[in-house]
């Protein structure tokens, strides 16, 4: 497998009129591409994980609404819009937590209300160039947090970060790791300590490979020697992302965090949460209303052809947890670092 820098990575792309889309569930044994023709193969690949993270899945609906109304734009009007609204609904129903989805899927349906009398060829070349754009602006918001992020760290700093939040969890950069990649770009010499991040193994798989592949020093420990470590005095910061942050700046991300988040308390470790604008839920005021997606029990009984539970056991699943906002140090916005978030300093960041 040849080497692939974070620059380098481009976790879905539109090519030959489909969408490629990295699978995630192979790396780091493979590195090869899934190619969709449709809204349901889309909604399939984020299902199944072929893409995740909240701000890829964002993109990828996006191209999922782009590619129904290229594959239906010889129908008639009132038939395409039947089709399209089918469309909207199964992608809207892969996975329940990353707000992302959602908001893209608005988007894309404000670009179809643009123009309400437009024939369906000319509305599928709209949600094409809408479907690039995002994915244009999520590199652009990457980096904007990144240069904001980048300031938090000292120089030397020993960064813990739970799950994947680098360019494989979005169109290019990433969020908790844009903001590594930005402090070693401005010169900061900055290692990376990552939790395997169970059942899925997103920390092992991916952030590990991201890194490697960067070039930035990174260490692997399992999730449940964070404790021991901080204890040490081996970690100095950890930075995370985020599926969806409510109104008064509760996270929900990868199941763990929370774990994470008290114990970076319980050490006096800041808590950075990486966090564009469009993962903030203004329409959900704590952390208690955020769905919590429960996964199969397999990615809990083993991985891939290996089993070490018990046949018969009880199994729960879920994919994320809810971090309380008293726990976070401080969201990185592509706007502005949040410090302390409270419902009304989240508010501030859409006063103008």
């Amino acid at each position: 497998m040849s080497e692939v820098t974070g620059r380098d990575v481009e976790t879905l792309r539109w090519k030959d009129g489909r969408l490629e889309m990295i699978d995630q569930r192979v790396l780091p044994a493979r590195f090869e591409y899934i190619s969709c023709d449709s809204a349901a193969g889309v909604a399939d690949g984020i299902r199944s994980m072929v893409v995740r993270g909240a701000p890829a899945i964002g993109c990828a609906a996006a191209y999922g609404v782009a590619l129904a109304a290229w594959k239906l734009r010889d129908l008639g009007s009132e038939r395409f819009r039947e089709e399209m609204e089918r469309a909207f609904e199964v992608l809207a129903g892969s996975r329940p937590t990353a707000v992302n989805l959602f908001w893209a899927l608005q988007r894309m349906r404000a670009r179809m209300a643009v123009k309400p009398d437009a024939d369906p060829p000319e509305v599928a070349e709209e949600l094409l160039e809408e479907a690039h754009g995002i994915v244009s602006e999520d590199i652009r918001i990457n980096r904007a947090m990144g240069a904001l992020g980048a300031e938090l760290l000292p120089d030397g700093a020993r960064v813990l970060t739970h799950c994947n939040a680098g360019a494989l969890a979005t169109a290019g950069h990433g969020t908790a790791l844009g903001v590594i990649r930005s402090a070693v770009e401005s010169g900061k010499k900055i290692s990376v300590i990552a939790d395997e991040t169970r059942p899925f193994l997103q920390g092992a798989r991916l952030t590990a490979w991201e890194m490697v592949q960067a070039k930035i020093p990174i260490t692997l420990i399992s999730d449940n020697m964070a404790g021991h470590l901080m204890s040490r005095g081996e970690i100095d910061a950890v930075v995370v992302g985020t599926d969806r942050v409510a109104a008064n700046g509760d996270v929900a991300n990868k199941i763990g965090t929370y774990m994470v988040a008290v114990l970076a308390q319980r050490h006096g470790i800041p808590f950075y949460v990486a966090c564009p604008l469009s993962t903030i839920d203004l329409g959900i005021a704590d952390g208690s209303e955020i769905p919590i997606e429960e996964r199969d029990a397999d990615e809990v009984m083993g991985y891939r052809d290996c089993r070490w539970a018990a046949q018969g056991v009880a199994v729960r699943n879920p994919a994320f947890d809810v971090t309380p906002a008293d726990l976070v140090t401080a969201l990185i916005t592509e706007k502005a670092v949040v410090k302390r978030p409270t419902t009304d300093r989240v508010a501030a960041l859409f006063a103008s």
